[in-house]
Parts: C-alpha cells; structure tokens; sequence
C-alpha cells in the first residue's frame, strides 16, 4: 500500500546526500518534497499541514550528530512525527467491566465490518482467552445475519439468533441478557451500514448505543476509501462517542492516506488493521511498526510475531536437528516448509514487513510466487509416504500417476523434484557453514523463482 510514499520519502533522504547540516533552505526545499509525497498518498490536507509544520518545527536547529546524514536525521524526525500523528503507541481494547463487555461495531456497508467483528471475536478467544457472543442487527440485509453465523462457526465462539421481524435494539437487548446469563465475557454488536451516512443509519446506532452502553465503540473504515474515510470518520465521530477505529484492507493497493489521517481527524486511537481475507488476518495496530514501514525500514517485529505465532516449533526443531546432521532431509520436510510459509500470509506478506532494501533485492533476485507454492503442496500430497522419504523411487510410471493426481503436467513434478534437490544441497552448505555459497545458489530453490 505505502510503495509509492516509501520512493518519494527515500529521494528526500538522496536530495540531502552531500549536504552538512540541516539549513532553512534544504528543510524547506526536503519538506516541499514529504508535502507534495503525503498529498499524493491521499493524507487529508489538514492533516498534511499539521504535520509538516510539526516537523519544521523539530527540524530546525537539529543538530547532525555523529554518523547521521541530514537526510537520516531529517528521517528521523519525519518517523517521530508520524508516530505521533497515528496515536503514538498501540492502546488495546478496554475491558474492564462487569462481563458481558459490550462492543458496539459501526461503519459503511462495505468497509469490512462484518468480516471484521469475526476477526475480532477469533483474536480475543485465541489471544485472549474470552468467551465471546456474537449477535447481528443488521435486519435490512438477511445476508449479513448469516454470514455473521457462518464466521462465529468459523471462530467457534457463540452466534445468537435473530427472530423474525424483530428491531434492531430488541435484538441487542435480548442478546445482551442471554450473555449475562450465560456467562459470555465479550458481547460484539454487528450494526447495519449504508452505502452513505444517512439520518435514519446514525439514528439507529445511537439508540442502540444509549440501549447497550457499549465500552467500546468501535469505526470500521476501509482504508482504500482514502479522502472520502476522513469524511466519513468525521460523521461517525460527531453522531458517537467513538472510542477506537479499525482500519481494513490494509493490505490493498490504495495510497494509504486514510491510515495517517483517520487518528487525527476523529482523535480516537487506530486499535487494530485488517489485513487479508483470512480470518486471521487482524492485528494490534503499532504507530511505530507502521511508520517504520513507510520509510522503509519494515516492520520485523510483526514479522517476528507471525513466526512465532505460525511456526510448529517442534516441527522447526526437527528440522533444525536434520540440517545439523546434514542428512534426512526429504520431501514431507519440504512440504512442511511451504505450510508454514502459507500460515503466515505466503511469501508476499513476508515481503510487505522486510526494509524496502532487502524487499527490493529479493525481488530482483528469485521471486516466489505464492500459487506455485500452492501447487508444489499439491504434488507432494499426491505421493505416498514411502516416495517422499526416498525421491529416488520416483520413475516415470509414478511421475505420470502423482501428475494425474495433483492435476499438473509431469514437467511440473520433474521440476519440483529439481527444486527439491537443490534445497537438499542448500541445506548440506548451511550444516557445513557455507552460508554465503549458499546463498549464491538460491535462484531455482522455490517454485515460481525466476
């Protein structure tokens, strides 16, 4: 998403190359250029005067210490300021109340909201370990009814059904006392939406707002709405009393502005991005972690927090034992491999959280694409266990069968076991230390590299 922001902000940093120090004239001349970047990203535009001022202000006089160019001091700066505009640090859900707490979702029809109040309900039963109630008021789409039931199902937390004709707020009521009886820590009330804010949407989710006294009122917004988030966000703060935002598609290929700018327009903080269609795909929103991936710097924390999340630890361990020994890799561990690479988004998400750098360098080196990824795991699946302890075996006849049975050309599983061998190799250098050969001979070693 921020691709186009991370170039421009990256030629501030090459503009100050060779200069000394920060003087009036580069910081206005750097600051020309972050302006006209953030107005391009489609920051609302008091946002961007804002922050600018904020930075100028912090630029001038700075001194240059130590190995610091200006660019990276002025960098430094900018990042310190976005932090600061997206809230300065992740403030999580407040639930400290007498169970059920309530939160109330609100938002456009089509921002997310409804796969969002999934996410929600999976992140506080797994990560939290609450016992959540689901309920829907949207009665003016059935559609929405049951795709709420479908994903408390997918998440395994309790669903409440809604009765025929019944209203909005008799259904938040009536589902409000089941949660209370039944012992539910988390009650999530999904809202109708429109596909523009309009008098009878605002008071609807006031009543039921004045209704549930939620703790928390949370703003769905689609970040790829870009302007137009702002002035929706402005709506909902003025008709709510708001207590955080949910940012969804985060992962689109939009300009990223409603990120920087929905924080500082409905003064609530960000609490979680959505990312991806998975169910999974929701995370605590960091304003560090974020700014460092708009100036490049990726965000490796999270990266490091999907491995351990992700990972089968003794699956890595096992692996670990047989690098070392330098022998028993085989097919079923090659497989494994690929399902962990899958669970934590395929090679694309690993790449959206490296340093733009590295990002940059693996692109121009083997690329990974994530369907023949998903193809290699289809051919191992269609071999026996005895064929994916000893490759060797694999002839023609059982080429021509596994082809038949993942529904790919035998080209296809000749060329899998080619990249397979070369991973063995990869896997021989790294137990004898031969880590920068190693990496030489990477190109070829996954599906999709070219």
């Amino acid at each position: 998403m921020f691709d186009n922001l991370t170039g421009r902000l990256a030629k501030v940093v090459k503009t100050l190359r060779g200069e000394a120090r920060l003087t009036d004239t580069n910081i206005q001349e750097a600051l020309r250029d972050v302006r006209m970047a953030l107005l391009e990203a489609d920051v609302a535009l008091p946002v961007v005067k804002v922050f600018i001022d904020r930075v100028r202000e912090k630029a001038i006089g700075e001194e240059v210490i130590g190995s610091l160019t200006p660019g990276q001091a002025l960098i430094g700066i900018v990042h310190r300021e976005l932090v600061t505009l997206m809230g300065g640090f992740n403030e999580s859900l407040n639930l400290a109340t007498q169970p059920p707490a309530v939160i109330l979702m609100a938002g456009l029809q089509g921002a997310g909201k409804t796969t969002s109040v999934g996410k929600l309900a999976l992140w506080l039963r797994s990560e939290q370990r609450k016992k959540v109630l689901l309920v829907s008021c949207d009665v003016y789409r059935p559609a929405a009814i049951e795709q709420l039931r479908v994903l408390a199902e997918q998440t395994e937390v309790d669903f409440h059904p809604v009765l025929d004709g019944e209203q909005p707020v008799a259904i938040a009521q009536r589902a409000l006392a089941y949660a209370r009886t039944h012992f539910h820590d988390v009650l999530i009330v999904d809202t109708a939406g429109r596909l523009a804010i309009d008098q009878a949407m605002m008071q609807e989710i006031q009543q039921l707002h004045a209704a549930l006294k939620p703790i928390e009122t949370l703003f769905v917004v689609d970040a790829m709405q870009g302007q137009d988030a702002v002035n929706v966000a402005q709506a909902f703060g003025a008709a709510l009393p708001l207590t955080g935002v949910i940012l969804t598609k985060l992962d689109g290929d939009s300009r990223g502005g409603a990120a920087l700018s929905v924080r500082h327009v409905t003064g609530q903080p960000i609490k979680f991005v959505g990312t991806g269609e998975k169910i999974n795909g929701l995370e605590p929103f960091h304003p560090d972690r974020l700014a460092s991936r708009i100036l490049g710097m990726g965000d490796v924390l999270s990266l490091i927090e999907d491995v351990q999340k992700s990972v089968d630890h003794e699956q890595a361990e096992k692996l670990a034992r047989k690098v070392k020994s330098g022998k028993g890799f085989d097919l079923e561990d090659f497989k494994q491999q690929v399902v962990q690479m899958r669970k934590m988004g395929g090679m694309s998400a690993l790449m959206d959280k490296l340093p733009s750098e590295l990002a940059r360098a693996a692109q121009n080196a083997p690329q990974v694409d994530d369907k023949s990824i998903a193809r290699l795991e289809g051919i191992i699946n269609s071999m026996t266990a005895l064929e994916r302890a000893k490759p060797e075996l694999l002839k023609a006849s059982r080429k021509r069968r596994i082809a038949t049975g993942a529904g790919v050309s035998v080209q296809e599983v000749n060329r899998l076991l080619s990249q397979f061998e070369q991973t063995q190799k990869m896997m021989k250098m790294v137990a004898k230390g031969g880590m920068a050969k190693m990496m030489r001979n990477m190109k070829g070693m996954f599906p999709g590299m070219r």
